[in-house]
């Protein structure tokens, strides 16, 4: 299922970035140079954040990147979804919200402490992906969509 990347997911990370980017195109294109930087960055200076990955029996099902930042007005460390993709075929299987849902349990490895929020952006125009994040309870205040997680 979900796990840390190692830099022999490289090529398959990649690859879905492009398609997420095919398929959901932000406001500046991404290059696949551009993705091998962020995921050398994230190895050699692990405190910035983390890639994942979803494997499904040995093939790349999605991935995701984790992003660290500090919040003064929620106190504490913030996990913000980067990214998040989930390969077509294997859509609608839970494997998103299986990825909330361990970031968000107490006792969890994909994430170095619990944070005291989850944050994301998603477009206007991507609708399925704006439907589940509001069913998981994320909330949009019109700049990003934010989840904030209890103190236990």
């Amino acid at each position: 299922m979900w796990r840390n990347a190692t830099s022999l997911d490289d090529e398959n990370i990649v690859s879905m970035c492009m398609a997420l980017n095919a398929d959901d195109p932000g406001p500046v294109p991404v290059y696949p140079q551009q993705m091998c930087r962020t995921l050398a960055i994230l190895r050699k200076e692990p405190h910035r954040g983390r890639a994942l990955v979803c494997e499904i029996n040995g093939d790349p099902a999605g991935y995701a990147l984790l992003i660290s930042f500090w919040s003064n007005e929620l106190g504490g460390e913030v996990c913000n979804i980067d990214e998040l993709f989930v390969a077509p075929v294997y859509r609608g299987r839970g494997l998103a919200t299986d990825l909330f849902t361990m970031l968000t349990a107490s006792e969890q490895s994909l994430w170095p402490t619990k944070p005291v929020a989850l944050s994301l952006e998603v477009s206007g125009t991507n609708e399925r992906a704006r439907a589940l994040y509001e069913r998981l309870g994320f909330r949009s205040n019109n700049l990003a969509m934010r989840l904030p997680l209890p103190n236990k």
